[in-house]
């Protein structure tokens, strides 16, 4: 972790993440050496975004590209925008770093919706689930600032969470998600008058997303998910959306990392391609875990076993029948 708070510090000063991360490569077990990827980061001065075909971003719904942010929604009900990336992302491990602002006129609990950042196999389709589709194929993570559940007691808004799903999930609006997250943490992210930033960090299978909200520039913990499987080959995006209440949602920047970590041979064993998203050992309301397929010999033990009952079955039968056409022969004698 202390890594991490280095690389946080590092990078708002200017300093290449890989510098920073070189100089502790005697302080920590895992060596990682991170590298920005252009072509999935949206930075200043956005050129082109939304307008231009040679952008690598496409906007969509209410969201507008300024100077100094993208505004995914502004302060007014019933609006809803997304930024999205035209180019799909084959990285193993990766880190996107997040820097955001949530601000409005509405008092505390009267705002919303908030928004989510996207890794999916699908883009630019809007649906309910904060700006885009539900039955998504691959993960969201969700920055929400309001409690659609009033009585529940678990969480205090704002609350950010994520979720895998490989197509069969829906996400319960209004339950916030709770049946179908992976875990989560309250993030006080309204109207501060300093950065704030969230950290989607997948290395080795395993999800870490960590917030700087508090004007330290350092990480925060917020979910350790191992286990975590993610397809390569799909798309980053972040979408919003307001309803009755409303507030204004902006990005004002995406920055992609390519790591590279090194992996024992029993590591790469395990760490094989995936074709849907999943989470190990997480069993998710309403997807059944899968029967183990039978062996062959398994297979063969159950068919044998049940012809050797079935012969001696037939055996029985034929003695106890004999055996009562003889006493039937003998009564007429």
């Amino acid at each position: 972790m202390m890594a991490a708070v280095a690389v946080a510090r590092g990078w708002r000063a200017g300093l290449p993440g890989l510098l920073v991360l070189l100089v502790l490569r005697g302080a920590r077990a895992e060596q990682t050496e991170e590298h920005l990827k252009r072509e999935h980061s949206l930075s200043k001065p956005y050129q082109g975004v939304g307008s231009s075909s040679s952008s690598l971003w496409d906007l969509m719904g209410n969201a507008m590209v300024t100077t100094q942010y993208v505004r995914l929604t502004p302060d007014m009900q019933s609006k809803q925008g997304a930024v999205w990336n035209r180019v799909p992302c084959y990285l193993r491990d990766w880190e996107m770093q997040v820097h955001f602002k949530i601000h409005g006129q509405g008092k505390k609990n009267l705002n919303g919706d908030g928004f989510a950042i996207w890794y999916t196999k699908d883009r630019m389709q809007p649906g309910p689930v904060f700006g885009s589709k539900d039955h998504f194929l691959g993960l969201g993570v969700f920055v929400d600032t309001y409690p659609n559940e009033e009585k529940q007691q678990e969480h205090v808004f704002p609350y950010i969470s994520a979720m895998v799903n490989n197509g069969s999930l829906a996400y319960d609006h209004d339950r916030d998600g709770r049946p179908t997250e992976l875990g989560g943490c309250t993030a006080t992210v309204r109207n501060l008058n300093h950065d704030t930033f969230l950290v989607i960090r997948y290395v080795k299978r395993r999800l870490t997303i960590m917030i700087d909200i508090d004007g330290k520039h350092e990480w925060r913990d917020c979910i350790d998910m191992p286990g975590v499987h993610l397809p390569r080959g799909y798309f980053f995006g972040t979408s919003s959306v307001t309803g009755d209440l409303s507030d204004n949602h902006d990005i004002i920047s995406l920055k992609l990392y390519q790591l590279t970590v090194e992996r024992s041979p029993e590591e790469e064993k395990r760490d094989k391609e995936v074709f849907l998203p999943v989470v190990d050992n997480l069993k998710l309301p309403g997807v059944e875990a899968p029967l183990e397929p039978m062996s062959s010999l398994a297979l063969f033990l159950i068919v044998f076993f049940s012809l050797v009952a079935l012969v001696f079955a037939i055996v029985i039968g034929v003695i106890v029948y004999n055996k009562w056409q003889e006493q039937s022969r003998k009564r007429f004698y």
